[in-house]
């Protein structure tokens, strides 16, 4: 579970800095009097990314946490499969908070920036 989570860490760390970094508006000294093609570029595609996964992240935690609720429904007293299923309810809904968290901080940092 440790391993899991540090694997999360790193994942949030690398999304939450290319956002920042890409975000900024790179002028390199006057020399440009816009933002350079490539980062308007690359700011969108990182804005379809983000997109994407919001958009997929609604029906996989309800996926997850339905097949959580049959297995539990449907274990038949054995308490290895309900405990498997809880731990598959909490996690999904977690997971997807987490996701939800980070659009919102992301937001919140994108309308600091612009």
């Amino acid at each position: 579970m440790k391993q899991k989570e540090i694997f999360l860490f790193k994942i949030f760390c690398i999304l939450f800095l290319t956002f920042l970094f890409f975000n900024f508006n790179f002028s390199y000294a006057g020399l440009f009097d816009n933002t350079p093609e490539l980062v308007s570029v690359l700011n969108k595609a990182l804005e379809d990314i983000e997109g994407w996964l919001l958009t997929l992240a609604t029906p996989a935690a309800a996926v997850a946490v339905g097949v959580g609720v049959f297995m539990k429904k449907f274990s038949f007293g054995d308490e290895e499969r309900i405990r498997i299923s809880k731990k598959l309810i909490r996690g999904s809904l977690f997971s997807y908070g987490f996701i939800l968290a980070i659009n919102l901080i992301l937001s919140a940092i994108n309308s600091l920036i612009s």
